[in-house]
C-alpha cells in the first residue's frame, strides 16, 4: 500500500512541476503587461477544470462506495445509483464551459 508520505512527495513535486516552473519559465525580462493577461486567462482556465475534475472525483469516489453498499444490500436501487454516480460529471462539464469561457475572453489592454 502507499504510505501518506509518498504522496504528499508526488503530489508536491508534480505541483511544482506544473505550476511553478513554467510561472519562473513566465518571469522573463520585458514588457510587463505584454503576456499578463494570457497568463491570468490560462491560470484561470486550468484552475476552472482542474478544480471541477478533482471535485466530482472525490464526489464520485463517496457515491461509488455508498452505491456499492446498497446494491448489496437493495439491488432494485441500481437506476438511482447510476444516476447519482452520473451528477458529479455535470460539475466537470460546468467546469470545462466555464474554462472555455475564460479562455475566449477578449484581451483588453491595460
Amino acid at each position: 500500500m502507499i504510505d501518506k508520505r509518498r504522496v504528499r512527495w508526488v503530489f508536491g513535486a508534480t505541483f511544482l512541476v506544473t505550476v511553478l516552473a513554467p510561472a519562473t519559465a513566465l518571469a522573463v525580462e520585458g514588457p510587463v503587461g505584454e503576456y499578463q493577461s494570457y497568463v491570468a486567462k490560462a491560470i484561470g482556465a486550468g484552475l476552472a477544470m482542474g478544480l471541477s475534475a478533482l471535485a466530482a472525483g472525490y464526489a464520485q469516489a463517496k457515491i461509488g462506495s455508498a452505491g456499492a453498499g446498497t446494491l448489496a444490500e437493495r439491488p432494485e436501487v441500481a437506476v438511482w445509483v447510476v444516476v447519482l454516480q452520473a451528477l458529479p460529471e455535470i460539475i466537470v462539464l460546468l467546469g470545462f464551459v466555464a474554462a472555455v469561457l475564460i479562455v475566449n475572453m477578449p484581451v483588453t489592454p491595460a
